[in-house]
């Protein structure tokens, strides 16, 4: 097994939680059980934890 770094590690994580961040907003707003407010504050998280993966490079 090939040890990864924490650079990796970071960037893979900063990648998942945007994806999952995304799909529970839609998943969430689908249900009707998701207010607008709680939305944008998922989706800004998911955005910087874009940035961050973006910035590693």
């Amino acid at each position: 097994m090939e040890k990864k770094s924490i650079h990796e590690i970071t960037s893979t994580v900063c990648k998942a939680l945007t994806l999952a961040m995304g799909v529970a907003v839609v998943v969430l707003s689908c249900l009707d059980k998701l207010e607008a407010q709680s939305a944008v504050v998922l989706l800004g998280l998911g955005l910087a934890c874009a940035g961050i993966a973006m910035l590693e490079k």
